[in-house]
């Protein structure tokens, strides 16, 4: 499972319909930006190292202006966005593979899950619409952005 965090002041995911009209599914001020991959060996072990790892990673600055406060700490929120794309093969051709993404009913479940989890960690969280177009803005700040692989859990 992959997970690129952005810190950011805002961020929010608009869906398109089928007669091209958007409408705002989620919105945020001030925490991180989540867009969450999923493979297909990805099981329960690696909702909870993500959801783990975005809850208590320290990247938001003390009085000091050190990274030293995690998400949870400084009441940030969650906006939790589906992102087959991070599991795309590049090196070969001139056209991603997305052979190593999960299959979508796998993909889904773990995504909710990985929702929840962190909804149990106490954090407010929105999600985006799965497996739907959607266009997303943010604003990173810092800018700050991290990748997050569940396959250091099990290599570590």
């Amino acid at each position: 499972m992959r997970a690129l965090i952005q810190k950011v002041t805002q961020a929010s995911v608009d869906v398109i319909d089928s007669s091209d009209q958007t409408q705002r599914i989620a919105a945020i001020t001030h925490g991180l930006m989540v867009l969450l991959g999923v493979t297909h060996t990805d099981s329960a072990h690696d909702v909870t190292y993500i959801a783990d790892k975005i809850t208590h990673l320290r990247i938001f600055t003390d009085e000091q202006e050190k990274m030293n406060l995690c998400v949870k700490e400084v009441g940030g929120h969650i906006l939790l966005v589906s992102q087959f794309t991070l599991y795309g093969d590049t090196r070969r051709g001139r056209r991603p593979s997305f052979s190593a993404a999960a299959a979508p009913s796998q993909a889904q479940k773990l995504y909710e899950a990985v929702a929840q989890a962190l909804r149990q960690h106490g954090l407010q969280v929105q999600t985006g619409q799965f497996g739907a177009h959607m266009q997303v803005q943010l604003t990173n700040d810092g800018p700050t952005t991290f990748l997050l692989d569940s396959i250091a859990a099990k290599t570590a």
